[in-house]
């Protein structure tokens, strides 16, 4: 458990309506599950929600966020982090995931510095203003969300024109899938998005 010594601040006590499930406060939760969430909070200024609800289930917890570090932040991985928020966006909004959609809609925009990138591929990619490599990116992200059992090896050679190589493909592939765990986790746990992800990043960069 954790270090008595550790100030756990206002957010020790945690409002349970963030999840369908129980949320522990953050002095009951294990020191490497706390360790986490702290480092997180010293980071953002806030606990995004994710990090208070998955908690529920400490295994789950710790195996959901080693994968979700081994895609989101492998070595030699080519797609720009702005990128990646952008298949996340897009796919999590085609899964009706308001959480997702509303977080990484977030960090796409500050990734991306464009403050209305992400509300224009939640919407609809085809007429967000991206690159039409970043087009046939999402293409086959949404393909594989929707409809997986529809992936061709057309996919993957249309792909490869705009530049993609295999490893690339398999990144791509991995963040979809992953998400839409994370979509159907969050929308079964009716997990509630943060205030400040709502707002954040939302003006120009001057």
């Amino acid at each position: 458990m954790s270090d008595p010594a550790i100030n756990l601040s206002s957010n020790s006590s945690i409002e349970p309506s963030i999840s369908r499930y129980p949320v522990q406060s953050l002095d009951t939760l294990h020191d490497d599950i706390l360790e986490r969430i702290l480092a997180v909070q010293e980071k953002a200024k806030f606990i995004p929600n994710v990090f208070l609800a998955l908690a529920y289930r400490p295994a789950e917890f710790r195996a959901f966020f080693a994968y979700h570090d081994a895609i989101m932040e492998r070595k030699g991985n080519t797609l720009s982090a702005a990128e990646k928020e952008m298949i996340i966006v897009a796919t999590s909004a085609a899964n009706g995931c308001q959480y997702c959609v509303v977080a990484h809609g977030a960090l796409l925009r500050v990734f991306s510095k464009e403050p209305l990138l992400a509300d224009q591929i939640a919407v609809n990619y085809l007429h967000a203003p991206i690159s039409p490599r970043q087009k046939e990116m999402l293409a086959f992200s949404l393909k594989l969300c929707r409809t997986p059992e529809l992936i061709q090896d057309a996919d993957y050679a249309t792909l490869r024109e705009h530049g993609y190589d295999d490893e690339d493909i398999l990144d791509i592939t991995g963040i979809t899938a992953f998400f839409g765990l994370s979509n159907r986790m969050a929308i079964v746990m009716n997990m509630q998005s943060n205030s400040e992800f709502y707002t954040m990043a939302r003006a120009a960069r001057q």
